[in-house]
């Protein structure tokens, strides 16, 4: 740990991956010490956290207090402490750094796979309190059963209900799921339609035992419960479907029913308020609606599949007059983020209800159901899907409706016929670039989530089909919509040319702003130009893609300066 470091972590103030312990009134006892390590060890996320013990929660530098004896203290034995007095034993690193003029004591704690304990027993977690600010909260066994499911090493759906029996499923259930797989267009197992219901259970891994003492798991009372047994053995279980028009509420029904019905039910009050708008495409009629139904349902089953079960907290489907939220309890699995979403691999919650679902043809067996809720959504001239409410303990999806921009839907149609499907990538980068005016192969890459040698391959596909042109007069290649498209999307080159110069103007805002500032927040650039927090977010992340900015920070902490 080197000193600019330090000051870099002390200036980003407290957050989920640092804690400040200051030691101005007295020495922080040993047992507040390990208390603190297993709080850093318990947390979201996988990189190493820091406890600074000498820096106050102000941020003020005050030292550490020697800890042993001729007024000194030995990092070996803080690291000993702290591997004899937690359980499994944490090795940190353990470091005095000199800052000031006064020694902070750093110790670095790796993040644990396993929750972790001190040896008496006490089991703390690092999270969100109740004033908005980071702190050490309980760990509860449930929390500790969600934490090891989101890190792929416990399924609760496999979990064995002790007092749950056969009887407590519904016959009509099983032959709800044989349906499914029916009219799943062959996407089902059609090898589980002639299974009678105790094999297809077995078969789903639904249900263990002998046929006289079958043992049922979660996944069984999920997929095939009675709605009695549902509420008695899985009391964390609910969906609730919403209907809002401004701050009023006109429908506002829960239900704790299996999952197979309460799909059915969402997709049947989806299709009622469905409407779509017919155009003309040569000689195809092709019809836009207001939401995409293929969209909707893989949202849906995602939230259904991936959701806590271990938490209480419903699966809310909200429709709203221009857009459609999902909202699930359970954050992100581990090493799933919002700049990684479109490519890590499928990390379901609960590998057994994904499988199941699969099976029945109800989500994509590839497991890339969000791909085709993007793609969706951007075939029939939406904005893209937004998961940027999500947080650490929900998942967010939001569906942006309303009127759909017919001419880009025109535009996609008529280069299908052409022979030129537009893939996802291709997709989204069109779709950033008719927010934008230009766009660089890092932004693209930045897009659609990979390298920018994959980046480069979609803006030359793009170029080649005519879509877009290299821009000539620039240091930076980027590229923007030919004249040909921009005429076929209804917008003149030379408005291209204005939101081009547009752009750069704000760019020039902000940097200097940043110049005499010497840094700057979303908040204070989108202040400053006049614009949307998402539109100061994609400003912000374009100068720094364009390596004008770099981001400090974390979180709501996050802040800009110049790069050195």
């Amino acid at each position: 740990m080197t000193p600019e470091r330090l000051k870099q972590l002390i200036g980003g103030g407290e957050t989920l991956a640092v804690e400040f312990k200051g030691e101005e009134k007295g020495t922080a006892s040993d047992r507040d010490l390990v208390e603190t390590v297993v709080c850093l060890a318990n947390r979201v996320g996988g990189e190493s956290g820091y406890l600074l013990v000498g820096v106050e929660d102000d941020g003020r530098v005050t030292g550490a207090r020697p800890r042993h004896e001729a007024g000194h203290t030995d990092p070996v034995r803080v690291q000993a402490l702290v591997a004899n007095r937690t359980r499994p034993s944490l090795t940190c690193r353990v470091q005095v750094v000199s800052l000031e003029g006064k020694e902070i004591l750093v110790i670095e704690v790796p993040a644990s796979r396993v929750p972790v304990g001190t040896t008496d027993g006490t089991y703390v977690r690092r999270a969100i309190g109740g004033r908005g600010k980071p702190e050490c909260l309980p760990f509860h066994f449930h929390e500790m059963q969600a934490m090891l499911a989101d890190r792929g090493m416990l399924d609760y759906s496999a979990l064995v209900v002790p007092d749950a029996r056969w009887e407590d499923l519904d016959p009509l259930e099983f032959e709800r799921f044989r349906r499914a797989v029916r009219e799943s267009e062959g996407h089902g197992d059609r090898a589980l339609l002639d299974l009678p219901n105790p094999e297809l259970a077995k078969a789903l891994g639904a249900v263990e035992g002998a046929p006289t003492s079958l043992a049922v798991r979660v996944l069984a009372l999920l997929l095939f419960g009675r709605e009695e047994a549902v509420r008695r053995f899985i009391p964390t279980h609910e969906v609730a479907f919403q209907v809002l028009a401004h701050t009023r509420v006109e429908v506002n029904d829960f239900f704790r029913w299996p999952l197979l019905r309460a799909m059915d039910e969402a997709l049947s009050r989806f299709r009622a308020k469905y409407h779509e708008e017919e155009i003309l495409v040569g000689m195809q009629r092709i019809g836009v609606p207001d939401c995409p139904m293929r969209a909707f349902r893989e949202g849906v089953a995602n939230a259904l599949i991936h959701r806590d079960y271990s938490r209480l907290g419903a699966v809310h489907i909200q429709w709203h007059e221009d857009r459609i939220e999902i909202l699930n309890p359970g954050g992100f699995p581990e090493g799933v983020r919002l700049d990684n979403l479109l490519v890590t691999a499928p990390k379901p919650r609960n590998p057994l209800l994904a499988d199941a679902f699969k099976r029945a043809g109800i989500v994509e067996r590839t497991g890339r159901g969000i791909d085709t809720i993007f793609a969706e959504q951007l075939r029939a001239g939406h904005p893209a899907p937004s998961y940027d409410r999500s947080t650490e303990t929900d998942v967010a999806l939001v569906l942006p409706g309303g009127k759909a921009n017919l001419d880009w839907v025109r535009l996609l149609v008529e280069e299908s016929q052409a022979g030129r499907p537009l893939g996802l990538d291709a997709l989204l980068v069109l779709h950033r670039l008719a927010a934008q005016p230009l766009i660089t192969a890092t932004e693209a890459a930045a897009v659609i989530q990979k390298p920018e040698p994959d980046a480069r391959t979609v803006l030359e596909q793009l170029v080649a089909y005519g879509l877009m042109t290299p821009c000539r007069d620039r240091k930076t290649p980027a590229f923007q919509f030919s004249a040909a498209s921009c005429q076929r999307l209804g917008m003149t080159v030379a408005q291209g040319t204005e939101r081009s110069i547009e752009s750069e103007q704000l760019a020039q805002k902000v940097l200097q702003y940043v110049l005499s500032q010497g840094r700057i927040t979303r908040r204070e650039a989108a202040d400053l130009c006049d614009i949307t927090s998402s539109q100061a977010k994609r400003l912000l992340a374009r100068l720094v893609a364009q390596r004008r900015l770099i981001p400090r920070g974390q979180g709501k902490g996050t802040y800009y300066e110049r790069v050195p």
